[in-house]
C-alpha cells in the first residue's frame, strides 16, 4: 500500500541575488521571511509552504547542515510558478502589479472558466496568478 503524501512542502527557484528576490516576494505578496544566510533565504507562502530563494551555485554541491548533509542541486534558466488566487481578486491583483512597477507579460481565459496573469520576477522565473478553472483539479 503506498505510504499517505501530505502535498508539496517546498520549492525551490534559484536566483543572482538572494535578497533582491526577497525584497520582491516580501513586498509584492506579503511573504514573511523565516530563515536565511548567505546563500539561501526562506519565506514562508501562508504558513502552508516555503519558497526557497537559493544563490545559484551556492548549493550545487553538498552542504552541511546542523542534521547532516544536504545533497546538491542547482539550475540555471528560468522556472515557473504559479500562486492560487479567487477570481474575484484577478482585477485586485492586475492593478496590484501595476502600482508595484510589474509589467504583465500576458492575460490567459481558459476553457474552464478560469484566467492567468503572467509575470516576471527579478530573475525572469515566469510567475503566474491563477484563479478557479484553470485546471481539472482546480
Amino acid at each position: 500500500m503506498r505510504p499517505k503524501l501530505g502535498g508539496v512542502l517546498e520549492t525551490a527557484l534559484y536566483v543572482e541575488d538572494v535578497e533582491a528576490s526577497a525584497r520582491f516576494y516580501q513586498e509584492l505578496f506579503g511573504f514573511e521571511r523565516i530563515e536565511g544566510d548567505h546563500r539561501l533565504v526562506a519565506l514562508s507562502v501562508l504558513g502552508r509552504q516555503v519558497l526557497l530563494l537559493i544563490r545559484k551555485g551556492s548549493s550545487a554541491g553538498p552542504h552541511q547542515s546542523s542534521g547532516g548533509v544536504i545533497p546538491g542541486s542547482d539550475s540555471s534558466g528560468t522556472s515557473h510558478l504559479t500562486f492560487k488566487i479567487d477570481a474575484s481578486d484577478f482585477d485586485a491583483w492586475e492593478k496590484w502589479l501595476g502600482e508595484n512597477g510589474v509589467a504583465i507579460e500576458s492575460k490567459v481565459p481558459w476553457e474552464r472558466g478560469g484566467r492567468s496573469l503572467y509575470f516576471r520576477d527579478p530573475d525572469n522565473h515566469l510567475l503566474e496568478l491563477a484563479t478557479p478553472g484553470t485546471w481539472a483539479i482546480y
